[in-house]
């Protein structure tokens, strides 16, 4: 695989952790976790979320190491932060429900 089509690789998979983390993240927060479970999980599950969440942002910060430069890719994270914390707010303004992907052990209301 050419040099360039790796580094892609490995940028996409860095969004992807990020967008992950920052969901978990958002997740691990009962008023959140209220809106798409319809209920609070135990705490036990919400500090996995929040392990988890911390896991895929510095997993992230990995992946922008592996591609380029530190300055550039502590660059490249944060912004690959912002944009997920983004895409995770927009989620949650209008549909919280589909961040049950991301925790699909956890239970809502009603067993789903």
């Amino acid at each position: 695989m050419p040099e360039h089509a790796s580094a892609a690789w490995l940028l996409l998979a860095a969004v992807a952790s990020a967008f992950a983390g920052m969901g978990w993240l958002a997740l691990s927060m009962p008023m959140h976790a209220q809106q798409a479970w319809n209920r609070a999980p135990a705490p036990a599950a919400l500090r996995v979320l929040r392990w988890l969440g911390a896991i895929a942002i510095a997993a992230a910060l990995f992946l922008c190491l592996r591609v380029d430069h530190a300055t550039m890719a502590v660059l490249v994270w944060v912004m690959a932060l912002s944009g997920a914390a983004l895409m995770v707010a927009f989620v949650l303004s209008s549909r919280p429900y589909w961040l049950r992907v991301l925790a699909p052990w956890v239970r809502g209301a009603g067993g789903g």
